[in-house]
């Protein structure tokens, strides 16, 4: 079965949660679980992880990177960004969407958060996420030279289909890439999910649908 530092020629895998590395941030000041990186030339395109907030700490910057944070776990995040705008991420999964340049402060509002982070870099690809609750079967299509990943909150839930895959738990994330070929998965459980799909920049991307049913 391949993980996250597996070879790239595997369309689809599931990591489990107990396989996320655990690194420091960039700045020092806080640690995170990293779930997938997608490396091209010795850097990454995108990237997905979990970051644990133990204190109010200063996020690193990443310039020429897009965001999206979602509150996993905890009582609330306030983020104090340099140009005086405030947001507060509450429970049970708000989430928020920022440049990577901006000088952002993490405070807590309320003991330690468990935050999802995902970070593309905007020349390259687009990314999309979605909060959808897994109620029955869910079907996935993701286009020719797309990936679409699967983060499982809560609940468990099975690939319904014959790939193979094996299922999901509570905190794993599950992910399909699509070569040359329309790729289809059936998730089929009870819970709640993140649904990230990656896709070559383009200008009329992001006025897209979600390709699923």
């Amino acid at each position: 079965m391949p993980s996250n530092r597996a070879d790239r020629a595997s369309r689809s895998w599931v990591i489990p949660a107990n396989e996320y590395r655990r690194e420091r941030w960039r700045n020092q000041l806080g640690w995170t679980r990293e779930i997938h990186r997608s490396a091209q030339d010795g850097d990454w395109l995108w990237r997905l992880s979990i970051a644990e907030i133990e204190r109010d700490a200063e996020f690193s910057r990443f310039p020429g990177v897009e965001r999206e944070l979602v509150l996993l776990a905890g009582n609330g995040l306030r983020l104090r960004f340099d140009d005086g705008r405030v947001h507060e991420l509450l429970p049970p999964h708000d989430k928020l969407r920022f440049a990577g340049e901006s000088g952002v402060r993490g405070e807590l509002v309320d003991g330690l958060t468990h935050d999802f982070n995902l970070m593309w870099r905007r020349e390259h690809v687009h990314a999309q996420l979605f909060h959808r609750p897994l109620v029955g079967p869910m079907v996935i299509f993701a286009e020719p030279g797309h990936t679409w990943a699967v983060h499982l909150i809560s609940g468990h839930a099975r690939f319904a289909d014959e790939s193979g895959l094996q299922p999901l738990q509570a905190g794993d994330t599950a992910v399909m890439i699509a070569g040359r070929d329309r790729l289809r998965h059936v998730l089929d459980g009870g819970g709640e999910a993140l649904l990230i799909r990656i896709a070559p920049a383009a200008p009329d991307i992001a006025s897209a649908t979600p390709p699923l049913s």
